[in-house]
C-alpha cells in the first residue's frame, strides 16, 4: 500500500503527452510533395511548354525538400524533448513500473487484505480502485511516448532513403531546365539589344546606380500601365525561396550598407521573375557577380545580384514566374541534409541574393513590395 500511495503522489506531477501528429504529419506531407514532383519531372518530357513544366517541377522539389527539412527538424526536437522527459522522470518511472509489476503479480485476494481488519480492507479497496485507473493512464501515456519515438526514428530512416532519390532528381530537373531554356524558340522582345553599347556601358559604370541610369537611357522603355505593377505592392513573391538576412540600408558585418535587401537562399535555388517584366540586363557587373535586371513597369527596375547561372536574352519579355537563373553553391548530400535538418539550423542557406528595387533614379525598400515575414 505504501508503494501505491507514493505512486499516487507522483502521478500528480505527470505532464501531458506531447502531440504526436505535428512533425510526422509535416514530414509525410513533404514526402507526398516530393512524390508529386517526381511525377512532374516524368511528365515534363512531353509537355508543350517544357520550360514552364520544368520550372514548376524545380519549385515543387524545393518546396518539398524545405517541408521535409522542417518535418525532420520538428521530429528531432520532439525526440529530444521526450528523451529529456524520460531522463528527468527516470526514478519516478522506475517506481511506477515497479508498482505496476507488483499489482500484476500479486494474487487478487492478497491485494485486498489489510492487517487492521475488514474496515482497513474496505478502505484499501477504495484507494486501489481509485489509483489503478490513474496508474493505467500513466502507463498509456508512457506507451504513447515510446511509440512516438519509434515512429520518429522510422520517419528518419525513410526520409534518408527518399532524400537520396529527390536530391538527385532535382539536379536532373535543373539541368533539363537549363537545356530547355537554351532550346526554346526566341521569346517576344521589347527591344533589340546593342551588344557594343551595352559593353561600353558596363565598362564605364563605376556604381550600380550609374549603370541603372545609363541602362534606362540606352534602351528607352515602351512599357505602359505602371499602376498595374503598383497594385501588387506588398503581394509579390520573392524571386527565390529564402529568408531576409539584411534589410534596406542595413549595415552588414563587413561594414557595407546597400539600398536593398539580402536574401539568404539554399544552394542551387531557382530565381524567377516576381512580375511580368522585360529583361534589361543579364551578366557580370562590378563586384556583384552575375546580375539580372528586370523592368516590371515603366520607371521601375528590379535588380537581382549574386546569381550563379543566368537565363534569357536582353530585351526578352518574360512572364511572371519565369526562370532567370540559379543560385550557386553545391547541393547538400543526404547525410549533410539530415544533419542540418536535425540541428534546425540554416547551415545550407549559404548563398546570398541581393535585391534592389529602383523607382526612377531612387532605390526604394524592396521588402515593402514582397509578401515577406515582417518580423
Amino acid at each position: 500500500m505504501k508503494q501505491l500511495l507514493i505512486a499516487l503522489t507522483l502521478l500528480a506531477l505527470t505532464g501531458t503527452a506531447v502531440a504526436q501528429s505535428d512533425p510526422i504529419t509535416t514530414a509525410k506531407r513533404a514526402s507526398q510533395m516530393l512524390d508529386d514532383a517526381a511525377n512532374s519531372l516524368s511528365n515534363a518530357e512531353s509537355a508543350s511548354d517544357r520550360v514552364g513544366a520544368l520550372t514548376e517541377t524545380v519549385r515543387a522539389y524545393e518546396e518539398g525538400l524545405s517541408a521535409l527539412r522542417e518535418g525532420l527538424r520538428r521530429a528531432s526536437i520532439q525526440e529530444r524533448s521526450i528523451a529529456l522527459v524520460f531522463e528527468a522522470k527516470r526514478d519516478r518511472l522506475s517506481r511506477l513500473l515497479g508498482v505496476l509489476q507488483t499489482i500484476g503479480t500479486s494474487p487478487a485476494p492478497l491485494l485486498m487484505m489489510h492487517p487492521t481488519g475488514a474496515i482497513g480492507t474496505a478502505r484499501s479497496g477504495m484507494i486501489l480502485s481509485e489509483v489503478t485507473p490513474a496508474l493505467q493512464n500513466e502507463a498509456l501515456t508512457l506507451r504513447s511516448q515510446l511509440e512516438e519515438v519509434r515512429d520518429i526514428r522510422s520517419l528518419q530512416q525513410s526520409a534518408a532513403t527518399q532524400l537520396t532519390k529527390s536530391l538527385s532528381e532535382v539536379q536532373i530537373a535543373r539541368v533539363e531546365l537549363s537545356k530547355a531554356i537554351a532550346d526554346r524558340v526566341e521569346l517576344p522582345r521589347s527591344f533589340t539589344n546593342d551588344a557594343d553599347k551595352m559593353r561600353a556601358l558596363v565598362e564605364s559604370s563605376d556604381t550600380l546606380q550609374s549603370f541603372a541610369s545609363g541602362l534606362t537611357d540606352l534602351n528607352p522603355s515602351d512599357l505602359n500601365n505602371p499602376a498595374d505593377f503598383e497594385t501588387a505592392k506588398g503581394k509579390l513573391s520573392l524571386p527565390a525561396a529564402g529568408i531576409i538576412l539584411h534589410r534596406f540600408n542595413e549595415t552588414d558585418a563587413s561594414g557595407i550598407t546597400r539600398p536593398g535587401i539580402v536574401l539568404a537562399t539554399r544552394a542551387q535555388s531557382l530565381v524567377t521573375t516576381p512580375w511580368p517584366a522585360t529583361l534589361r540586363y543579364s551578366g557580370p557587373l562590378l563586384d556583384y557577380g552575375n546580375v539580372v535586371i528586370l523592368e516590371p513597369s515603366k520607371g521601375y527596375l528590379l535588380i537581382l545580384a549574386g546569381v550563379d547561372q543566368t537565363f534569357g536574352e536582353v530585351g526578352e519579355v518574360l512572364d511572371q514566374g519565369a526562370p532567370v537563373g540559379l543560385m550557386g553553391g553545391l547541393p547538400p548530400n543526404p547525410d549533410a541534409f539530415l544533419i542540418t535538418a536535425a540541428k534546425g539550423g540554416g547551415g545550407n542557406q549559404q548563398e546570398s541574393l541581393y535585391i534592389e528595387l529602383r523607382q526612377g533614379d531612387e532605390p526604394v525598400d524592396p521588402a515593402t513590395w514582397f509578401a515577406t515575414n515582417k518580423e
